[in-house]
């Protein structure tokens, strides 16, 4: 019987996808799910003929250093790559893939509660209800603003801020302005209205949605400057990627009231968050949850599974990236 390629899965992934692993692939699970050590991505990489990692793995050009060649494809389990050293996973003669698509509609939905809590002050509200400090409705008591009608701002024009657009649109009446690094096409725009200049686009949303890749050239996109010229009545939500707002800068906004508030999946330094944010009640807070349904998870895995097959059917993986 032919032996089969040997897979190492760095964090412990739903049943019914560790199960289809475990049909084509001689599987090793991190039983503590926890990320790997760079040690132990560097052996993984060295003696592996596939790995399967998560966002929380860091895969830089020292884990590529001890590559030998046996390890054939990197099948990233998300969408995101930035934390994989592409050019050298290239050089280490590993594929990359990831996982598009199948996370959208969760991360966009996502998204669209984070706008709604942060306006109308859901979790500060449901903490104060817990402590027992609240003591009944009044016509000036806890009043938010609505979400309906409101000028959103979409940075990052993919499949998900697309989503968000679609969302806010058609279910919140919204006006939707939009920017990207790249100009989307006409049909995909379909009502959003683009704005060539991100600086332009800033001071005149009521709500801003990031939805724009991570990397060095989106680091801190968002930082003082930019945030300065949001209008003070404006909320901020990310479910893209931490460092694309400069968390300290944030703070100090939020601060200094020229914010209203922010609602946030994702953070700088994951797992740790800004302890200038955990005070805050103008700030809701998500533990990067963004894809964390049971139908995206699977869909996520099983999608992974397919590049992985194809790559060692001798195909064209579906979703290659590098």
């Amino acid at each position: 019987m032919t032996e089969r390629p040997r897979l190492v899965v760095t964090r412990r992934l739903p049943a019914a996808v560790e199960a289809a692993l475990a049909e084509r692939f001689e599987v090793q699970c991190d039983p503590d799910d926890r990320p790997l050590s760079a040690a132990a991505l560097r052996r993984a990489v060295a003696s592996a003929d596939a790995l399967l990692p998560t966002v929380t793995d860091r895969l830089d050009a020292e884990v590529f250093a001890e590559a030998t060649g046996r390890c054939r494809v990197i099948a990233n389990f998300g969408v995101g790559v930035n934390h994989i050293d592409l050019a050298a996973a290239g050089r280490a003669g590993c594929i990359v893939t990831n996982t598009p698509d199948v996370l959208t509609d969760d991360t966009a939905d996502l998204a669209l509660l984070l706008m709604l809590a942060v306006l109308r002050g859901a979790s500060a509200g449901e903490r104060r209800l817990r402590a027992g400090a609240w003591d009944g409705w009044g016509p000036t008591r806890d009043l938010g603003r609505r979400l309906s009608g409101k000028t959103l701002g979409i940075v990052g024009f993919g499949r998900i801020g697309q989503a968000v657009a679609r969302r806010a649109m058609h279910g919140f009446g919204m006006r939707v302005l939009a920017w990207s690094r790249r100009r989307p096409t006409a049909d995909t725009l379909d009502g959003v209205i683009w704005v060539g200049d991100l600086d332009a686009l800033l001071p005149a949303v009521d709500v801003l949605s990031l939805h724009t890749p991570g990397g060095a050239t989106t680091r801190h996109l968002l930082d003082s400057r930019r945030l300065a010229l949001l209008p003070a009545h404006a909320v901020l939500v990310n479910t893209a990627r931490g460092d694309v707002v400069d968390e300290g800068a944030l703070v100090e906004a939020l601060a200094a009231g020229r914010l209203a508030g922010a609602g946030l999946d994702v953070y700088e330094r994951e797992p740790v968050v800004n302890a200038g944010l955990l005070t805050r009640e103008d700030v809701v807070l998500l533990p990067h949850l963004g894809s964390a349904t049971v139908e995206s998870r699977v869909a996520m895995g099983m999608r992974a599974l397919e590049n992985l097959v194809a790559v060692f059917d001798g195909r064209a993986p579906r979703d290659r990236v590098a």
